[in-house]
């Protein structure tokens, strides 16, 4: 026999990347799967994050930037792995990995492309800051973004993962009974019904759910320094046909405040008479109709349709009645005035503006109808000059009771709505068909004979060489208002206010994006109302000059108009 016969049989040798036989075999990290990225998804992602830092409407705290980054990371990383995708399809090619110098090159102009973006971005900030007069600035948010970007960027992409392994779980079910493409087809649309119940329905019923209990409590509120009314001009007062616990926090606030007949007095230097304020609370009455025929019929008890001028307010949210807007209307009628709202919600205002449309249409509409019926029947001479109004969510319910500008016209004496939402069905109608030429941010709508538009009502108003109606309608609204500009359009679609010149505080630096743009005016929402007045959703001594323009009221001077801009404001 041979040497080579003779020897033993070579031990077999575990094979490379495979454990011995021994040896437990360590659980695949599936979790690092998840987190790999492909390069077109990743400069999609840069591009977008990038972008994210260029200037919206307000001013941006560092928290709220980084969340906007990471939001357009993601949908940029998307975007650009379906433009690979799309791109190999009419290559006719499968994937294949990177070049070796194409993870370096991302790298190094990543970082400089997204240093010299964020530098921008805080320049652009300095900006609108200094353009409204904001200063507080906090350096480390701002340092602090690019983190928050990324862990946002993060959970987004594990998030759509964690959605696309559910659908091929479910596609590869379906196999067993049907062919392959009508699973995927299947299992894709079962998997995006789902998602959307999940989030509009359990997730987002069960977060208003818990926010309305929430702030139903609050309204049992009332706050320090509201007291109940001694005089029976107030509901909830002597007399009064509504229960003072019944109004609700807002309502409370609303009756237990605003100028007394001795601070109209001392403005006007001329007696004055105590203003009539008629509101029903949620707890007043069991539905809508109910409670505007309550608070009605407590206006009239009260005296509201004696007085000379009388205005009917639709609220927001949780019932809020701005009170420079209301104020303004006492002062400049000399107190011979009757004011009626009620309330439609629990929620706050950005929370109602998102689920609670609905009631707010339906709150604008019966309320003024209500009132309508009662003062048509008085007879013509003895009627009070009939106004509307409402802010915000307050305009798209105040709009619902009137079908166009001639009923507008025909059915008040005169009309002022401030922050319109963008979805309200007239101011749209309105700017939709304003004479061409004409800047979407101030719009020319049929040579202003009845509806016009103004930022700042002290400047005069266009047209201003043009006749303006008896009855007249006016929207107030600011160029850096969120509330006015937002809407899913903005994803896809430029709208014409960013392309034309801007309003005097916005910056003449942006630009439209298309998703980040969305985002970023969708951030801007929630912090409408934290800048200071003038700007954002932020309405206060405006109205002054609004109502003068509107109630064109005999013997006030421009010296009258400061002061009272002064106590208004």
């Amino acid at each position: 026999m041979s040497d080579q016969a003779s020897q033993p049989p070579p031990t077999a040798q575990p094979a490379r990347d495979e454990p011995a036989q021994d040896e437990p075999t360590p659980p695949p990290a599936r979790w690092r799967g998840q987190l790999r990225v492909t390069l077109p998804g990743c400069w999609g992602a840069l591009l977008l994050a990038c972008l994210s830092f260029t200037p919206s409407l307000l001013p941006r705290p560092g928290v709220l930037q980084g969340l906007i980054c990471g939001i357009s990371a993601a949908i940029g990383y998307g975007l650009g792995v379906l433009a690979a995708v799309v791109w190999r399809a009419f290559a006719d090619r499968d994937p294949r990995e990177p070049r070796r110098w194409s993870w370096p090159v991302f790298w190094i102009g990543g970082t400089v492309l997204f240093a010299v973006a964020f530098g921008l971005g805080q320049y652009w900030q300095h900006e609108i800051r200094d353009l409204m007069g904001v200063r507080e600035y906090n350096v480390l948010q701002a340092v602090l973004s690019p983190l928050i970007a990324l862990l946002v960027f993060a959970l987004l992409l594990l998030l759509g993962r964690g959605v696309r392994a559910v659908y091929r779980w479910v596609s590869r079910r379906l196999m067993r009974w049907i062919g392959e493409r009508a699973a995927k087809a299947v299992g894709w649309l079962l998997v995006a019904a789902t998602s959307w119940l999940l989030i509009s329905g359990l997730l987002l019923e069960g977060l208003v759910g818990a926010a309305n209990e929430a702030f139903s409590l609050r309204d049992t509120e009332t706050p320090e320094g509201i007291r109940k009314p001694t005089t029976s001009t107030r509901s909830g007062g002597p007399g009064s046909l509504v229960p003072w616990d019944s109004l609700g926090r807002e309502g409370r606030v609303f009756i237990g405040s605003g100028p007394s007949a001795a601070d109209i007095t001392r403005f006007s230097g001329e007696p004055a008479q105590e203003p009539v304020r008629a509101y029903a609370g949620l707890d007043t009455a069991d539905d809508t109709e109910e409670r505007a025929a309550r608070a009605v019929a407590d206006l009239r008890r009260a005296g509201g349709f004696e007085r000379g001028y009388l205005l009917v307010t639709t609220t927001t949210g949780s019932g809020w009645v701005d009170p420079a807007n209301v104020d303004s209307f006492e002062y400049l009628t000399g107190g011979d005035s009757a004011i009626v709202a009620l309330q439609y919600s629990f929620l706050p205002s950005w929370l109602s503006y998102l689920v609670d449309q609905s009631k707010a249409r339906a709150a604008g509409r019966e309320l003024f109808d209500a009132v309508y019926d009662t003062w048509s029947k008085l007879p013509a001479d003895e009627r009070p000059r009939l106004y509307a109004t409402g802010e915000s969510l307050g305009s798209f319910g105040g709009e619902t009771a009137f079908s166009g500008e001639y009923d507008l016209s025909n059915r008040t004496s005169g009309t002022l709505f401030s922050g319109p939402p963008n979805f309200n069905s007239l101011y749209r109608e309105f700017t939709d068909h304003r004479e061409s030429g004409t800047p979407e941010v101030q719009p020319v709508f049929k040579d202003g004979r009845t509806v016009r538009f103004a930022s700042d009502a002290r400047e005069p108003i266009p047209p201003a060489d043009g006749p303006w109606d008896s009855n007249r309608v006016l929207y107030l609204l600011h160029a850096s208002d969120p509330i006015v500009w937002w809407g899913p359009h903005l994803i896809l679609d430029e709208p014409d206010w960013i392309g034309e010149a801007p309003g005097r505080d916005v910056l003449e630096d942006m630009f439209w994006v298309p998703f980040v743009t969305f985002w970023q005016i969708t951030a801007d929402l929630p912090f409408a109302t934290e800048v200071p007045s003038g700007h954002g959703h932020r309405y206060r001594s405006e109205y002054v000059d609004a109502w003068n323009a509107v109630l064109r009221p005999p013997d006030v001077t421009e010296a009258d108009l400061a002061r009272l801009r002064e106590i208004i404001g």
